[in-house]
């Protein structure tokens, strides 16, 4: 998130930035920080990114640079429809800026198609990677904003212009880190993985995987937070029922079944619970302990 900003947005850039959730708020903070102009889009919490309200915003403000969104909102479970989105952006002359954290690998994203200008996501979502790596990818008018800034890029490690010197080619190469090799192994190995599985395939299990869990957890009696529509299936956000602890129900877990699920996030915190299915975990026994373990926690 923050080597998009800090590489792409120069002080007093306008940026739309649309807000559902907790990760939506971080990237108001990221256009703050590095002195641009946040213009506030905000969903309710749980739903997706409402489109015409970004194409309200949009045409209200025609001097900006940049839209900015997440497309999986990891803190409530909702997905936002990043193909209309960054269509909408290319209409208003805007690159778009697109938080993958947890949509990377788990549902449909189609970077270069929808014409995505900045993406970025996490090693240790989707991906099933060890934590600490952050592929990202820039479109060819990215590239041009790095090299031609009026302004110096905030952060010297996360400048992107030295780091594509750094990867330009035996002959050409100057230094700028200490490679994180063993992260990159790791990285290429479970890119191996979904590979031989196929990306559509990784799609369709997560899938999959989610409808068992739903219909398990609605035989307990426990409700989703997001609409079925606008649902993630790698993040299922659902509401704790009326007179459960939360904190005891997770303990219990935790301690008798090595299963931990999060708790609520900003403004869901002690109302909900999320359970992830990403990568490799998104398999049927485990969606089969979580019910059988969250019903033994309930009647607890």
């Amino acid at each position: 998130m923050e080597a998009c900003f800090v590489n792409l947005v120069e002080p007093g850039d306008q940026v739309i930035v649309c807000r559902n959730g907790v990760f939506g708020d971080r990237m108001v903070q990221n256009v703050t920080r590095v002195g641009g102009e946040a213009i506030i889009v905000d969903s309710p919490w749980g739903r997706a990114v409402e489109v015409d309200k970004v194409e309200q915003a949009l045409k209200a403000n025609p001097d900006a640079k940049f839209l900015a969104f997440v497309h999986a909102e990891t803190s409530t479970g909702a997905v936002s429809d990043a193909k209309a989105l960054c269509k909408l952006a290319q209409q208003h002359d805007c690159l778009s800026i697109v938080d993958a954290v947890t949509s990377l690998g788990g549902i449909e994203l189609r970077v270069d198609e929808w014409g995505i200008d900045a993406i970025y996501s996490g090693s240790q979502k989707c991906l099933s990677c060890v934590p600490g790596l952050s592929p990202l990818s820039f479109s060819e008018k990215a590239v041009n904003i790095v090299k031609n800034r009026k302004s110096l890029i905030q952060s010297w490690f996360l400048d992107q212009s030295l780091v594509m010197s750094y990867w330009s080619g035996e002959g050409k190469r100057s230094y700028h880190h200490t490679a994180p090799v063993n992260s990159l192994y790791s990285l290429h190995e479970s890119l191996v993985q979904l590979q031989n599985e196929g990306l559509e395939n990784a799609w369709a299990r997560h899938q999959s995987q989610h409808e068992t869990l739903a219909k398990g957890l609605e035989k307990l009696g426990i409700e989703f937070i997001v609409p079925k529509e606008e649902r993630l299936p790698q993040l299922n956000a659902i509401y704790i029922p009326e007179g459960i602890d939360d904190v005891k129900v997770r303990s219990y877990l935790l301690n008798h079944y090595n299963l931990e699920i999060g708790s609520g996030l900003g403004d869901l915190a002690g109302k909900a619970w999320r359970i992830g299915l990403m990568g490799y975990a998104a398999r049927s026994e485990n969606v089969a302990l979580c019910l059988a373990a969250l019903e033994d926690a309930l009647k607890q």
